[in-house]
């Protein structure tokens, strides 16, 4: 469920997401929160840089509101099931993310939270509300499916980890794409063979 900053009285927003993953696997993956973070399609980022222990600095264009950002943020562990990532400046004070165990594996719940500016400012400056939530929350969900069906396999963990993982969301566009044609022409090879070898083999 997903309410509008700018007018509700708790001033947050969130998505659920349901994964395949046991809970202490969801916790080890939710640990890397640059992978957490670079999932999110309309982030693009220029630098991450840990600034000291759980500590970052950060600068990106976001997407999903045309805005540059560049800003320090803080983890702050609340459980072994919950932390917070606090930012030092913005429209938007923190990102709550949230663990639990469900019945088919484990759910992420990631609560923004725009309570810091008093009603009228924020409403001044909607325009910086970050609306890409929701395409988060379908990354990141699309990304522990493919962990869970190919997590075993050592070549994907690290193509995702070191290629994937660093790259800008237009070049993993591309890069798609261009497996895709890839593939497609190799299957065009393979049939004009398998018509050739049925012709005259």
């Amino acid at each position: 469920m997903n309410r509008d900053p700018a007018t509700t009285a708790e001033d947050k927003v969130w998505v659920e997401i349901a994964t395949p993953l046991a809970l202490d696997a969801l916790r080890r993956f939710c640990d890397d929160l640059e992978r957490l973070y670079r999932i999110n399609p309309y982030l693009d980022f220029t630098v991450w840089r840990n600034t000291g222990p759980d500590r970052y600095h950060i600068e990106f264009h976001n997407n999903s509101n045309e805005q540059d950002v560049a800003l320090d943020l803080t983890r702050r562990r609340e459980s072994d099931l919950a932390f917070i990532v606090e930012y030092a400046r913005g429209i938007k004070a923190a990102t709550r993310f949230e663990l639990a165990a469900t019945e088919r594996g484990s759910k992420l719940t990631i609560t923004d939270d725009y309570s810091r500016l008093p009603p009228a400012e924020r409403e001044q400056r909607l325009h910086e509300v970050d609306k890409s939530l929701t395409a988060w929350g379908q990354g990141v969900f699309d990304y522990l499916r493919h962990l869970r069906r190919w997590g075993w396999f050592a070549p994907w963990r690290w193509y995702m980890r070191r290629v994937w993982t660093p790259m800008r969301p237009m070049t993993r566009r591309i890069t798609w794409m261009v497996i895709l044609v890839d593939v497609a022409f190799f299957a065009l090879f393979l049939f004009v063979m398998l018509i050739y070898w049925v012709e005259y083999g």
